[in-house]
């Protein structure tokens, strides 16, 4: 299994020797010494002052790391990767951070590339404790037994969450949710819940079938997903797109935001959710679960670390809410058959 740390690092000046003379014992040495430097200078700047450089997370340096799963302490967390990494850390990391101190444990947050690899994760047992979308939590409960212990309310007060239908602001070709008949439309992932399946279910309601489109394909590579879908809309690579409620902000600093526009918003649904492997300690989920709902919004510290994660609290949960995206994907498989059913696996392959 591979799970990616963060390298942190500085950046330096290198200095090209001058000398023409430079042979490989010359340049050990200086390897050498450069080494030794490069450690000086980590000691010596350990401590360093809020009025420092800080230091930069580059999540494109990543490494290899064998995690321990007989480790009597160690429990791995992993936000299924919606966005990108650099996001999932920025959002989750004091969250973990408050995790490790309430509960004792090695709580270490690790990132898998995609959703697939998230459901296979938590399967495999390399991820204790998932956060996703609840369309990915029911197939994970369906196939590898996991279990559904808390949700959080988002930011806004919002026990549920929608998805949105959106398009280029300036196509005139594209002013309704009728208008995307014969039109090529990108979602988020096949097991993207307010970035395909909601969206797939609005369509449905209004009677559009997926053959109704020239194309629906899906953001490529890891991570940073809905950004991808926003961003290829805009760039006028596909006319629509589905996206979750509140993925737009995720680029308010870095596209135009009125150059695009909602044409459509689906039915609420339930919450995202916290969800234990089987097999999990049920003490360990108790332990966790407490911890989780203990940050108190009305605690400045607590309220960071909420804020930060994009959440007002989080409130017990139990498997039976999450029924009603049950139903709408075994609604969405008479339409899509490619799926697996929530009530029984199908062949074929992912749409």
């Amino acid at each position: 299994m591979r799970t990616y740390g963060a390298r942190l690092h500085r950046r330096t000046k290198t200095i090209k020797p001058t000398c023409r003379g430079y042979n490989r014992r010359n340049g050990l040495h200086r390897t050498l010494l450069a080494r030794a430097f490069l450690v000086m200078v980590l000691v010596m700047t350990s401590g360093c002052s809020q009025e420092d450089t800080p230091l930069i997370i580059d999540f494109s340096q990543r490494e290899e790391v064998t995690l321990k799963a007989a480790h009597p302490d160690r429990l791995t967390y992993a936000y299924l990767p919606q966005f990108s990494h650099a996001v999932s850390f920025q959002r989750h990391h004091r969250l973990v951070n408050h995790l490790r101190e309430k509960t004792g444990l090695d709580v270490v947050q690790i990132f898998p590339d995609t959703f697939d690899e998230h459901m296979r994760m938590v399967g495999q047992g390399k991820i204790d404790i998932s956060f996703s979308n609840p369309f990915i939590y029911v197939m994970m409960a369906h196939d590898h037994g996991a279990r559904a212990f808390a949700r959080i309310i988002e930011s806004g007060g919002h026990e549920r969450f929608r998805g949105e239908i959106i398009a280029r602001a300036d196509n005139a070709a594209i002013r309704s949710l009728a208008d995307c008949r014969g039109k090529r439309w990108v979602a988020v992932d096949p097991f993207s819940a307010g970035g395909y399946l909601y969206a797939l279910g609005l369509f449905l309601d209004n009677g559009i079938l997926p053959e109704d489109f020239t194309e629906i394909a899906f953001a490529p590579g890891p991570g940073g997903k809905q950004e991808k879908v926003v961003l290829a809309v805009q760039a006028g690579q596909f006319d629509v797109g589905s996206v979750r409620e509140g993925a737009l902000d995720v680029l308010a600093d870095k596209i135009d935001l009125a150059e695009i526009r909602v044409i459509g918003r689906t039915d609420w649904y339930p919450g995202w959710v916290y969800a234990a492997r089987s097999g999990l300690d049920p003490q360990i989920t108790a332990h966790v679960g407490r911890a989780l709902m203990a940050l108190d919004g009305n605690d400045p510290e607590d309220r960071e670390i909420l804020d930060r994660a994009h959440m007002t609290a989080i409130v017990s949960s139990s498997d039976r809410e999450f029924d009603p995206v049950r139903a709408l994907w075994n609604r969405a498989l008479t339409k899509r058959p490619g799926w697996r059913r929530a009530t029984g696996k199908a062949g074929g392959q992912h749409p």
